[in-house]
């Protein structure tokens, strides 16, 4: 069964930095794409960052480029994503999502598996 289990996240205030970690288990890391995506309430999931198989390539949102990184190790099967100079509009549960499409894609509806979420606030 797959599992995608993400941690890191919490309360910091602006201009502050967090870590979330993605855990995957249940399927071979290594064939998928990982992407972090945002949901705030009131307002669709969207699209924060992706990286390729082999962390080659990494692509992110505007809103956050910059600021957010995104990372994964293969041996660990793990997907990280460095979140610094956070702000509060920043704030909302992120879920780690994988994709096993060849191609990067930033669409919710493109990923086959999804993490239960973790809350990021960012507060001022």
């Amino acid at each position: 069964q797959v599992q995608l289990v993400e941690s890191g996240g919490g309360l910091v205030q602006t201009g502050g930095s967090l870590r979330l970690s993605c855990a995957a288990s249940g399927l071979t890391f290594s064939a998928y794409t990982m992407g972090w995506f945002r949901q705030a309430p009131g307002k669709e999931r969207e699209f924060v960052a992706a990286i390729t198989r082999s962390g080659s390539n990494a692509y992110y949102a505007d809103s956050v480029k910059g600021r957010f990184t995104i990372s994964r190790d293969n041996a660990k099967n793990t997907a990280n994503l460095q979140m610094n100079n956070l702000k509060p509009d920043d704030t909302a549960v992120y879920y780690c999502a994988a994709d096993a499409a060849r191609t990067v894609y930033t669409g919710t509806i493109f990923y086959d598996y999804w993490g239960q979420g973790t809350q990021v606030t960012v507060s001022s």
